[in-house]
């Protein structure tokens, strides 16, 4: 503890006084910060993030509104996302607390004003002590440094969420546009087994064909439905996760979807230069350099603080009264405290801050060799999703409908029965599904590269590692 003279005497802390009472809390919980970083990373859509003002709020839920009013866009639901959802709502509160606490980190603590009076037969004393904690004061320019360090990774952080969000919101409206367009097929589908099945009911009544043939085209018909039954419940998964990144429920949930997927694009995105672009542009890259820097600062002066932690300065004025003679004598004096270091140099503290720098820079190492990494990985998983979406759009699809047509063109010249018209049109069907998924496919990868490249890391690659295994069960889920 540091006990000071009088006020007016305190001309030597003045400066780390004003300094710390200048310090305050952002007012809009730093949500312009993640604003700004998040810029460009939100897949080009301008999104708002949730404000503290109630009228802001309500202007907020107006827009929500008027989006949910017409077909959901990609990027309406974006929007609607990072105004709405509930976690990101929570991310950015604990951000505005973490700025508070920054605050009260770098604020020096309140002056202690002690009062004493003792007495005894012959005279009267009366103590006055005025207390402030040197170590805060001396250290403050460092702990106003660090601390704003630490506010800039804990906003990178939430950058990152928002950003993070953002992604999840685009796959869970690609699951859910594409799971509605196949399910559509699949129903597609089953109006063709059921015209088969009901022409086979009719050709068994007056005998053409025996039972054995009808219970192939029934077999069929239940199969049909199988999968459009598990088709409807994956559109159904779908919109659920896609209502639970919006942070919609009860009638906000009756919004429509749009018809279909973006077209695919012209050319695909290069692959030079992507390496320098996501250690230059990654939040967590930024996050681990900037960790690094905090701590090699910190270890400046930890030692330090651990030695001289408890260092105090004390100012007395005493004033003693004799009873008898009304006598009156004022005695004033400072005292120095300084901890003898005998048991603790510091080196414990020394060898902690030397080992949190190395790890702060293994940290970023492998950061920097996990991003690099990644956006290899979603550009080549990019780039095949792009052409095997090009191939069943520009050749499977074509090819099929060729084969329809002529189908369609036998079977008017009695060379093709009316059986071979029914199993080449679930066919088609079922090739249109697969583009659709297909088409799915690509615009997930393009998803995961954007976060790789601009944000941060996307984890398992959600494109055709996913989309492999989806495909090979009917609905595509």
């Amino acid at each position: 503890m540091i006990r000071l003279p009088h006020l007016q005497r305190l001309s030597t802390f003045a400066a780390a006084l004003a300094l710390a009472g200048c310090a305050s809390v952002s007012p809009d919980g730093l949500r312009g910060d993640v604003a700004a970083l998040t810029q460009g990373r939100t897949g080009g859509v301008q999104a708002a993030l949730p404000a503290t003002d109630p009228a802001a709020r309500a202007t907020a839920q107006h827009s929500i509104e008027g989006w949910l009013a017409q077909p959901l866009t990609q990027d309406a639901a974006v929007r609607i996302a990072l105004l709405n959802n509930p976690g990101l709502q929570a991310r950015l509160a604990a951000l505005g607390v973490a700025d508070a606490e920054r605050v009260q980190a770098i604020t020096l603590p309140n002056p202690h004003l002690s009062l004493g009076r003792f007495a005894n037969n012959h005279e009267r004393e009366i103590e006055r002590t005025l207390a402030f904690g040197l170590l805060d004061l001396i250290t403050l320019p460092w702990r106003t440094q660090r601390q704003a360090e630490r506010l800039q990774i804990a906003t990178l952080q939430a950058a990152q969420d928002v950003v993070l969000l953002a992604a999840d919101t685009r796959r869970a409206w690609l699951r859910a546009v594409a799971a509605e367009q196949v399910a559509a097929t699949h129903g597609r589908m089953v109006e063709a087994a059921e015209a088969g099945a009901e022409l086979a009911r009719r050709m068994v009544q007056v005998g053409n064909w025996s039972r054995l043939r009808q219970a192939r085209k029934q077999a069929t018909l239940h199969e049909a439905r199988s999968q459009h039954a598990r088709a409807r419940l994956a559109a159904a998964t779908a919109r659920e996760e896609l209502h639970r990144r919006l942070g919609l429920w009860g009638l906000q949930t009756q919004y429509q979807l749009a018809a279909q997927l973006p077209p695919l694009p012209a050319s695909p995105l290069p692959a030079d230069g992507i390496e320098a672009t996501a250690l230059r542009e990654r939040l967590d890259v930024q996050a681990a350099r900037r960790q690094l820097d905090t701590q090699a600062v910190r270890q400046g002066w930890s030692r330090a603080g651990a030695v001289f932690g408890d260092i105090g300065l004390a100012y007395s004025r005493n004033t003693t009264t004799e009873r008898d003679s009304g006598h009156r004598e004022i005695t004033r004096g400072w005292e120095l405290e300084l901890p003898l270091p005998l048991f603790d140099w510091g080196g414990a503290a020394r060898t902690r801050a030397q080992a949190e720098v190395e790890q702060s820079a293994a940290q970023l190492q492998d950061t920097a060799v996990r991003a690099r990494s990644e956006v290899r990985a979603a550009w080549l998983t990019y780039r095949t999703a792009l052409d095997l979406a090009r191939q069943q759009q520009a050749e499977v699809v074509p090819l099929r409908q060729l084969i329809s047509d002529e189908t369609t063109l036998r079977y008017n010249g009695m060379l093709a029965s009316v059986w071979d018209m029914l199993a080449e049109a679930r066919t088609s069907t079922q090739a249109v599904a697969n583009a659709i998924e297909a088409q799915r496919d690509f615009w997930l990868a393009e998803t995961d590269l954007q976060l790789a490249l601009t944000g941060t890391s996307p984890g398992a690659l959600q494109g055709l590692t996913s989309g492999a295994a989806a495909s090979t069960t009917p609905q595509g889920h």
